[in-house]
């Protein structure tokens, strides 16, 4: 492991997590999409798996505009937050109380991104590299909008069914 001894190196470090958190993401959301029961959910995941395609190209864009490439870091944190969705996959339950554990597995996953980008956002802003903290911006805004879906969906009769059992 490489010193950091600059923010631009903590950005370029916190852009490798973000990529291979994102890959990570594209194989896991087909599945996500394939196990929920609601039409409204498993829409809303494949449009996620669209935007998270356009995420990582966003990444990559900054990259070359470092003259950098994301190596083959390994988002450990996304590892772990999408074996927890495997597991919510797998429970044996109700459709609605499987599709609010599918929805609380997604939004932790929205909630670590939206950190990651906030964060390198904040990180380009204070290099004054307008561009790279636009493009994150572009995501961010985007993950955001993610994690509000997702709480309307739950919230528009998914957890109120789970809650009386069925």
């Amino acid at each position: 492991m490489r010193k950091l001894r600059t923010l631009q190196d903590l950005l370029v470090e916190e852009l490798k997590d973000l990529h291979s958190a994102e890959s990570q993401l594209i194989r896991a959301l087909p599945k996500m999409a394939l196990a929920a029961s609601s039409p409204e959910l498993r829409a809303a995941f494949e449009r996620h798996l669209d935007e998270t395609k356009q995420h990582l190209q966003r990444i990559d864009q900054i990259f070359e505009r470092f003259e950098s490439k994301p190596g083959r870091k390994r988002c450990k944190a996304m590892e772990g937050l999408l074996a927890e969705g495997k597991d919510a996959i797998a429970e044996n339950a109700e459709p609605a109380v499987h599709d609010a554990a599918l929805i609380a597995a997604a939004q932790r996953v929205e909630h670590y991104e939206i950190a990651g980008y906030g964060c390198a956002k904040a990180f380009a802003l204070l290099l004054e590299d307008e561009e790279t903290a636009s493009l994150l911006d572009d995501t961010l805004q985007e993950e955001s909008a993610t994690d509000r879906l997702l709480t309307e969906i739950a919230m528009s009769g998914i957890n109120q069914t789970a809650a009386v059992g069925g």
